[in-house]
């Protein structure tokens, strides 16, 4: 184990390599279950509603328990967090491997969320407090890397597995990296935790807990259910309540488990904001073009998987360029740049066609992810620099909520637009289908293709062309939105987002301070 501040200096690029790997098996998780869902719905006889809580029960407890969970490490350990969170994802991916029924499977999922949900917080504090000064910023700009290669590796592999293996494979795939990052984590990874010791905050665990899962769930159900539905409505309703009940009593709370002094630097509140526009964008692009590669351009599965990768070189790109960029030009234009970057390639994506050929999307992916590699590295250095050493845990948990959050509202209201104009686009190709085929081909791509190609002959080539069409154009009406939320994100980043800290910020403690924590 690291055991003296010698040590864990001279094995602090290591020490990175480890957090990352943790991130990497936590984000490659779900970008794998993309690619697999059909393949369970098959395998598993789940119904609709069962497959969507098989990722719905993993997104629910994630994000719900990520403030909790950040401030346990800032309180027990960050490195404790970790290893635990490790064990405990590993333990739900196998369980999720050899599910026989549906609600096994969401049962694990759910196990799986709590893992990840203490993985997440931990590999950034740990970096915030094992680095410092530009070394920090160069370490999160490969942390933020790291998301950019689970991105993409993730529809590879589970392409690859579902093709020559059984669909328990996807998510076994998890334990031979959970055991590398979980082992030597215990040799390059030092232990760190908030030297106060402050009480523990149980209302306010509840209720972020509670409220967070709420809308989130609001969020995740608003495109099937209707954003104006009762239940929706409702939903929302409860979730901002206790939200709002959460910061209320944040405020008088004896030993607050989040400090809400925070949001008032701008350095914090506006990097949050940006982090969010950023995997709005992201999620949410990558959520329909998989469709388009798929059913419009007639890639598999794994060979869809392939031509996303774009998106991961640019971010890996951008994130590494970041760093550099920032410190002479300043975090305000290196964000705005980047988010204006990303909404220029959705932009290029906006002009593809059902011919115009995968040149358009390799393109588009690669401008798309240069921009969110040079918005967020730097986004979320602002954020940890922006917080207290000893609360790094926490400052972490929200700078993963703000990811979370921003990337479920970039499927959901992306989708939504996507459906609704997809929708209007289709009708009148449908209207001299009646019954169950109408309302099939009315709802979504795949069931038109599937109507056309029961159909056959003339008949069902016309009706691919029309679906195919009416998609298009409504995956360009969809691009335009995410270019005005880009666009909008670059000019709140330019307004709000100062370009340099006021004074020259606390550094991380060092891990020979007495704020450190080491492992015995």
């Amino acid at each position: 184990m690291p055991n003296s501040a010698e040590t864990i200096h001279r094995r602090r690029w290591w020490a990175l390599g480890v957090l990352c790997l943790a991130l990497i098996v936590v984000s490659l998780d779900n970008t794998i279950l993309n690619v697999a869902l059909p393949t369970l719905q098959r395998k598993l006889d789940a119904s609709a509603s069962q497959l969507e809580w098989v990722v719905d029960a993993y997104m629910l407890v994630f994000a719900g328990l990520l403030l909790t969970c950040g401030s346990l490490a800032d309180r027990f350990g960050r490195r404790l967090a970790l290893v635990t969170g490790l064990v405990v994802f590993a333990t739900g991916s196998t369980l999720a491997a050899f599910s026989g029924t549906s609600s096994h499977l969401i049962a694990s999922r759910a196990l799986m969320g709590l893992g990840g949900a203490l993985i997440m917080p931990a590999t950034l504090s740990l970096i915030t407090t094992i680095f410092h000064g530009k070394e920090r910023a160069k370490a999160i700009a490969v942390w933020a890397g790291a998301s950019g290669i689970a991105v993409a590796i993730g529809p590879v592999v589970g392409g690859f597995l579902l093709e020559r293996f059984w669909w328990g494979s996807v998510f076994l795939v998890n334990l031979p990296i959970a055991a590398i990052a979980l082992v030597a984590s215990f040799f390059l990874v030092p232990e760190s935790r908030d030297p106060k010791e402050s009480r523990l905050d149980p209302i306010g665990a509840v209720l972020s807990t509670a409220g967070l899962a709420t809308v989130v769930w609001a969020i995740v159900e608003a495109p099937g259910r209707g954003w104006t539905s009762t239940g929706i409505v409702e939903a929302f309703a409860v979730g901002f309540a206790l939200l709002a009940a959460l910061i209320g009593w944040e405020l008088r709370a004896p030993s607050p488990m989040l400090d809400l002094s925070l949001f008032r630097n701008r350095r914090f509140s506006a990097a949050s904001l940006s982090v969010t526009l950023v995997f709005f964008s992201l999620m949410g692009t990558i959520f329909f073009l998989t469709q388009y590669l798929q059913s419009v351009l007639g890639f598999s599965a794994l060979a869809s998987g392939v031509r996303i990768v774009p998106i991961s070189v640019g971010m890996i790109m951008g994130a590494g360029a970041a760093t550099k960029l920032t410190e002479r030009l300043g975090t305000k234009a290196i964000v705005a740049t980047g988010l204006a970057v990303s909404g220029a390639g959705l932009g290029i994506l906006s002009f593809a066609s059902t011919d115009s050929g995968y040149g358009l999307v390799a393109a588009s992916l690669w401008v798309c992810g240069t921009g969110i590699g040079l918005s967020m590295a730097p986004a979320t250095d602002s954020i940890m620099g922006a917080v207290p050493a000893d609360k790094a845990s926490l400052g972490s948990a929200v700078n993963d909520t703000t990811r979370m959050v921003g990337g479920t509202l970039g499927v959901a209201v992306l989708g939504s637009v996507l459906s609704s104009s997809y929708r209007s686009h289709i009708a009148p190709a449908v209207a001299h289908l009646h019954g169950t085929a109408a309302a099939v081909t009315h709802d979504r791509l795949q069931g038109a293709l599937g109507v056309a190609s029961q159909l056959g002959g003339a008949a069902g080539r016309q009706l691919t062309l029309q679906a195919d069409s009416a998609f298009i154009s409504a995956m360009d009406t969809t691009l335009r939105l995410g270019v005005v939320v880009a666009l909008a994100g670059a000019l709140l980043a330019l307004l709000l987002l100062p370009s340099r800290a006021k004074a020259p910020e606390a550094e991380p403690v060092a891990p020979c301070d007495a704020d450190l924590a080491l492992a015995a």
